[in-house]
């Protein structure tokens, strides 16, 4: 099995001006699939090139190759960028289950906000910050390089479902926002698909 670069569910201009189109073409045509065309040229007649991008990354801690740890930044930004992608949308509502189970966790949505733009503030370097579904419990937790918490614990140093994740590279902002991380990470609660977390959550 060879990955392929998904087509994105909107147009490259659709995000605007929160996202703009520039860097999202770039993003998606140069970043992503370049992890995908090394993803594919490091697995190329292994016993792995058959699993889905999927079932790769949940038995990544069981993997036994040379080149493992390229493999997990390529295969990371591969998985991490799907994820990225459907998780982005212009218009969308919180849900009323949503907004209530951050609110267990969190007390208020805007702790819940607060905390995630000081996660994602914080993190040195290049990296992800994510809301995470640990066994029910909701948690902000932040990533490396293009490690996911969906490798588990002793790869990328935390666990869980990814439930919403903001890409920290600057790649992904650079263009429109330069050194101005934390508007690019406020803009971004314009364009989450919150339909989209609500219905990860719930499963």
């Amino acid at each position: 099995m060879s990955y392929v670069l998904p087509a994105l569910p909107y147009s490259y201009n659709a995000l605007e001006p929160f996202f703009d189109e520039k860097t999202m073409k770039i993003h998606h045509t140069k970043h992503h699939q370049n992890y995908i065309n090394n993803t594919n040229a490091i697995l190329e007649n292994t016993t792995f090139s058959s699993l889905s991008i999927d079932e790769l990354i949940s038995i990544f801690n069981e993997i036994i190759l040379d080149n493992k740890n390229t493999l997990r930044n390529n295969a990371g930004g591969h998985i991490n960028h799907c994820f990225f992608w459907e998780s982005l949308k212009i218009g969308t509502v919180v849900t009323k289950t949503f907004k209530l189970e951050i609110e267990k966790q969190f007390n208020t949505f805007e702790d819940f906000k607060k905390q995630f733009e000081s996660a994602a503030l914080n993190h040195f370097g290049s990296g992800w910050v994510w809301l995470v579904n640990q066994n029910g419990v909701l948690s902000i937790v932040s990533t490396i390089n293009q490690d996911t918490p969906l490798m588990g614990e002793k790869i990328s140093n935390t666990y869980g479902n990814p439930i919403i994740g903001l890409d920290l590279w600057e790649h992904a902002y650079y263009l429109k926002y330069q050194n101005r991380r934390l508007d690019y990470i406020k803009a971004f609660w314009n364009v989450v698909n919150w339909e989209r977390a609500s219905d990860l959550l719930e499963q």
